[in-house]
């Protein structure tokens, strides 16, 4: 899709069954050069081996704008050029990394001060800092992806913080797609569904203790008994679902598109009410 020699920045591709690895090999097979950041401590190694020759990483905080600056920087001088910026850098809903449990899982009432803060520093700062630091080094046609979820779509009670903080990033999309557009800078955004990733894994053990409905099962058929309840198509998306999108959204073809927002899961966010 005339993405060969394009030179792509992908926040938060670090770990291998992640979305953001997903998108890094689907940008790879259209013949880009990628580049990914993530934390320390993620296992960025075995994502750029499963990407290819043509990728390499950064240890980055997407949240912090004088680390993706210097990021951008690094980019610039290793490819001379940055066409396409995916700001894929978060955190799951109801868990925070390195796998520490917060209690934005539950009710609005009973959510503190940290998680809050910790859900807009990883689910919408991030977008906001990595945005800022890469906008003025995109090169003319360039392109924005923004990953959101499809809890920014509609309420649901057990997800408040995370959910506010994907809307935001989904309102986020619209301006830019407008601020940038006499740059010929387009700005989209995918909201993905239920994929099995690190943080459904992780949501999964907490399940099983406080629903017995769920003892004795693991954690994949937790998630697959979730997902045949709640999408209409059957069947969870994975990370090359969202990352087909995306290498469209970054192509020729998708040239006069821009300010979209495009939820990849089944269906679910057409029912009303995402979970």
């Amino acid at each position: 899709m005339s993405l060969q020699n394009k030179v792509v920045l992908i926040t938060g591709a670090g770990t291998p069954n992640g979305i953001g690895a997903g998108i890094a090999r689907c940008f790879a097979a259209e013949g880009s050069k990628v580049v990914i950041t993530d934390l320390p401590g993620a296992p960025m190694q075995k994502s750029i081996a499963a990407i290819g020759a043509q990728a390499s990483g950064i240890t980055a905080d997407a949240s912090n704008q004088t680390e993706m600056a210097e990021a951008v920087k690094q980019v610039l001088g290793q490819h001379g050029q940055l066409d396409i910026l995916v700001n894929n850098a978060g955190i799951g809903g109801p868990t925070l990394d390195e796998g520490i449990t917060d209690n934005a899982g539950s009710s609005f009432l009973s959510m503190t001060d940290d998680a809050w803060d910790n859900h807009l520093q990883a689910n919408l700062k991030t977008t906001f800092a990595s945005s800022h630091a890469a906008i003025p080094h995109l090169s003319e046609g360039g392109s924005i992806i923004n990953i959101a979820s499809i809890a920014a779509l509609g309420p649901t009670v057990s997800l408040a913080a995370y959910g506010a903080a994907k809307a935001a990033v989904v309102h986020l999309t619209k301006t830019l797609a407008i601020d940038l557009a006499a740059q010929r800078v387009r700005v989209n955004c995918i909201c993905p569904g239920l994929l099995y990733t690190r943080a459904w894994e992780m949501l999964t053990e907490r399940m099983k203790v406080e629903n017995k409905a769920f003892s004795g099962m693991t954690n994949r058929e937790i998630f697959d008994t979730i997902v045949a309840q709640v999408t209409p198509m059957g069947g969870d998306q994975t990370p090359e679902d969202i990352g087909n999108l995306a290498v469209f959204y970054a192509s020729d073809k998708a040239r006069m598109i821009t300010g979209q927002i495009v939820a990849v899961d089944g269906g679910i966010s057409v029912k009303g009410s995402p979970l």
